[in-house]
């Protein structure tokens, strides 16, 4: 019995120690400026990780004092925490599953982005006004595009560069409108200016420029899908673990809980 309380202790630290990464990524996510603009994801991953560690914990201090109906607690909680866990992996990889890795266009080393590529679920979450205008602010008082006029001051090396999909999407035109480069967030002359809604959008108002642009929206997701299948590999991982400490904790208390039937079985035939 008393092995069998020093394994499940053993296994709960593990579980413990797997809800590390899991807080981990909820608080990579919020940090990310994308994310922390839209704030969609970040906060359910770290109350999950939380929630994981503090069951883990209450499993850990039942196996090590031996308290049954702690143990009990750990054994339902962590089974609906499981579940909860792996609904979360499975949603963010089907809203990812839709995607693009952006559009190669003549002449350029970026790429574009188009907001049709995106599930409809992420879509949804850019689309609203009201929802755009938050996310906007958020994202034109970041120093992103400033930096691209630090970094570039000629051209070609802007059109050989490789910049991020938020400075694709929201720092400079699409490059259908054909206008003509002075800096990387500041565009005269457009060729085609009927091409796409998005070359009426431009303004080169450094704190307008494309951020009312479909491609604004469209890099903002490829941004956040990239970090949320990054973050939906550190969950299925600790996912994984999770589920095999749960299995081998769950041998544990059955074989403590037989040892302790056979013992009282004993101790009865002992007084008889």
């Amino acid at each position: 019995m008393a092995l069998n309380n020093t394994v499940l202790g053993a296994l709960n630290f593990v579980a413990m120690l797997l809800s590390i990464p899991v807080i981990g990524a909820g608080i990579w996510l919020a940090t990310e400026a994308e994310n922390a603009c839209v704030k969609i994801l970040q906060w359910p991953v770290i109350i999950l990780g939380v929630a994981i560690l503090l069951v883990a914990l209450a499993g850990f201090i039942g196996g090590i004092w031996r308290i049954p109906w702690l143990l009990i607690s750990y054994l339902i909680g962590m089974l609906v925490l499981i579940v909860l866990l792996a609904a979360l992996v499975v949603f963010i990889y089907m809203v990812t599953a839709r995607g693009s890795s952006g559009h190669a266009v003549p002449s350029r080393a970026y790429l574009e982005y188009g907001l049709d590529d995106f599930s409809g679920f992420l879509r949804r979450r850019v689309r609203s006004p009201f929802k755009w205008d938050r996310i906007r602010s958020c994202l034109s008082s970041s120093t992103m595009c400033a930096q691209l006029n630090q970094s570039y001051r000629m051209a070609q090396d802007f059109f050989n560069a490789r910049i991020t999909p938020l400075q694709s999407g929201c720092c400079k035109p699409p490059t259908e409108c054909g206008y003509t480069f002075i800096n990387p967030t500041y565009w005269i002359s457009p060729i085609n200016n009927a091409a796409d809604m998005d070359c009426l959008q431009w303004s080169n108002d450094q704190t307008q420029l494309c951020y009312s642009c479909d491609s604004c929206k469209a890099g903002l997701l490829a941004a956040i899908r990239h970090e949320w299948r990054s973050a939906d590999i550190i969950l299925l991982l600790s996912l994984v673990g999770l589920i095999c400490v749960y299995v081998l904790g769950c041998c544990a208390f059955r074989s403590a809980k037989t040892d302790e039937l056979f013992r009282k079985y004993k101790q009865g035939n002992t007084y008889t």
